[in-house]
């Protein structure tokens, strides 16, 4: 069965710091047409970011859209503007460990990509394994109005903060639930 859309018109809805939102009308295969709303997101990363005592690296910090503060993991967007994040996702992660926690892994591994929402948005996030973690000697500046309290959890800790709902963020539950399958291992 063919389930391919044809995209008959695109129009600019908002453009905005770090997304866009299109309207596109489509041909369905059954040739009657509908209406899609898109969020353009840049592509993203996570980083699981583990510590030589084996806790991980997370980030207590508002997030606006929530209204809440949130658990995460060190994560951010490509920036545009950066060639070098432009030609690699590793050297994104790697700054914004950097800017967020004042880490700079000695080991970084790729483990895989996701899309966050298809439902809505085109957002590709790479998540990543970091350890030898050591202070960056240079750091970078934050964005503005990036304000982070960190916390290191063990994995048992980090499973009970999932559990009793203090964290609900899909890519910091994804990267717990790995590093829980690697310590099986």
């Amino acid at each position: 069965m063919n389930f391919e859309e044809k995209v008959e018109k695109t129009e600019p809805i908002f453009h905005g710091h770090i997304m866009d939102v299109e309207r596109e009308t489509v041909q369905l295969p059954d040739g009657q047409t509908a209406t899609r709303e898109i969020v353009r997101h840049a592509p993203a990363i996570g980083i699981l970011a583990l510590t030589t005592d084996n806790r991980m690296i997370l980030e207590r910090q508002w997030r606006a859209p929530i209204g809440q503060t949130t658990l995460e993991i060190p994560a951010g967007k490509l920036d545009a503007r950066d060639k070098n994040d432009r030609d690699s996702a590793e050297h994104a992660a790697i700054r914004e460990l950097n800017e967020e926690v004042r880490l700079q892994p000695g080991h970084l591994e790729r483990l895989y990509g996701f899309y966050s929402s298809v439902g809505f948005s085109d957002e590709y996030m790479t998540l990543y394994l970091a350890t030898e973690l050591t202070p960056v000697t240079t750091e970078l500046p934050r964005d503005k109005g990036e304000n982070l309290e960190v916390l290191t959890p063990t994995l048992d800790e980090a499973l009970q903060l999932i559990e009793n709902g203090q964290i609900e963020d899909a890519k910091t539950i994804m990267a717990i639930q790995y590093w829980q399958l690697m310590t099986k291992k």
